[in-house]
């Protein structure tokens, strides 16, 4: 299996030069073809003191929004078009303006979805990454908002907790894989059953990957009095990961919410290249 078709979500001025930077060389490597996708935010029609709609104001607000698409779709093509790679824009609109949102039908026909970390420091709204990931069906790589960009991942790590989305985010990312020079399974607070005695948690994941050709270790870890994201993140800085591999959501979105989780910890937080799948 191979990634052929790459849809790369641009929300703003903010992150198209990174998550360009980010998505060319993946596409390069496979001689993919790329989507670029943008969206704009309908005008919300307003009325005047006395009563009359805004219309000069909401035509000035289009004018505006036609021009940031435009320079978009322009950093777009004179980045992807010299290097000849296979390319088309993709220019929506909707009211909440969110590419994330907007781009899940595209989403849904495309082999893998690239999009930025939301950045804290970033002065627009980031795309919802979350819906993304959610309601797409498909795998999404996430570019980290700061730090080097690596996409040669000769380091994964795949967080493994047995469940659903961890064994599909394990085996969408499986070319990722196959091309690392090593991949670690990494279990966290393994639960000791008839099924899966503790003391082998992972070994069935790690096995089936080295069938595919994959160099695989495991490593078992206990967390202690800290939260399995901060075991994660501790461990991919330990282990010098470029590429970690994780199933969004193996409780529920609400939950997470509420409660917090390793998945919106992870989105927030990490520091290199994520690849999430549910």
């Amino acid at each position: 299996m191979t990634y052929r078709t790459f849809l790369v979500i641009i929300q703003n001025e903010d992150d198209v030069d990174r998550v360009l930077q980010f998505a060319i060389p993946l596409v390069e490597q496979t001689k993919g073809h790329l989507i670029g996708l943008h969206t704009e935010a309908i005008p919300i029609a307003y009325s005047s003191p006395v009563g009359f709609p805004e219309a000069e104001f909401m035509q000035a607000t289009s004018e505006v929004n036609a021009e940031r698409a435009a320079k978009l779709e322009e950093v777009f093509r004179g980045k992807v078009g010299p290097l000849g790679i296979s390319h088309d824009w993709r220019s929506l609109e909707s009211f909440s303006g969110d590419s994330g949102v907007s781009g899940l039908s595209s989403a849904r026909s495309v082999d893998l979805v690239v999009v930025a970390q939301p950045s804290p420091h970033a002065q627009t709204p980031a795309a919802d990454v979350e819906t993304l990931i959610f309601d797409s069906g498909r795998p999404v790589l996430i570019a980290p908002f700061s730090g080097p960009l690596t996409t040669t991942f000769k380091r994964v790590l795949v967080a493994w907790n047995a469940s659903r989305e961890a064994s599909r985010a394990a085996f969408d990312a499986l070319p990722f894989i196959l091309a690392a020079e090593h991949t670690e399974v990494l279990v966290v607070d393994a639960e000791d059953n008839p099924a899966r005695p503790a003391d082998r948690a992972g070994e069935g994941i790690a096995a089936t990957l080295r069938r595919h050709g994959a160099n695989v270790s495991v490593a078992r870890l206990e967390s202690g009095r800290r939260g399995i994201d901060e075991v994660i993140v501790q461990r991919v800085a330990e282990r010098a990961i470029d590429l970690v591999v994780l199933g969004a959501y193996s409780h529920s979105r609400l939950r997470e919410f509420l409660f917090g989780g390793v998945t919106r910890t992870v989105l927030k937080s990490m520091a290199v290249a994520t690849f999430m799948s549910r």
